[in-house]
């Protein structure tokens, strides 16, 4: 379940990501997964990758980030579309951001319960 969960979340973070991306250049949501293909790809590997085995939230965080970046990256490169050094750092941040961030967030939520914080 666990991994499920870490799975669907990263897959949806990346079509936000995506919808961002083509919101923010004018364009319409119709070509949407044109545009996710490559980094739900690799955001599956490395959510899969990051979530197999125990271990600390941000480590699983920074690993399916690099992964999802970097090859999310290469697979648009291969495929000819764009990878101006503008765009890598966008998609660098706003995935860490995403990615990183909601099992921050799960995090904090966790030991602020546990520890009996509203």
């Amino acid at each position: 379940m666990r991994v499920l969960r870490a799975l669907t979340y990263d897959i949806v973070l990346v079509f936000l990501f995506a919808a961002i991306g083509r919101l923010s250049h004018g364009e319409d949501l119709s070509m949407l997964g044109a545009t996710a293909w490559p980094f739900v790809m690799a955001a599956t590997v490395g959510s899969l990758v990051a979530t197999w085995r125990e271990g600390r939230w941000w480590v699983q965080g920074l690993t399916v980030w690099a992964i999802t970046v970097a090859g999310g990256t290469l697979l648009r490169f291969v495929s000819g579309a764009g990878v101006q050094p503008g765009f890598v750092v966008v998609t660098a941040l706003t995935l860490a951001l995403f990615l990183i961030g909601w099992r921050a967030v799960l995090r904090t939520q966790l030991t602020d319960s546990a520890e009996g914080t509203p």
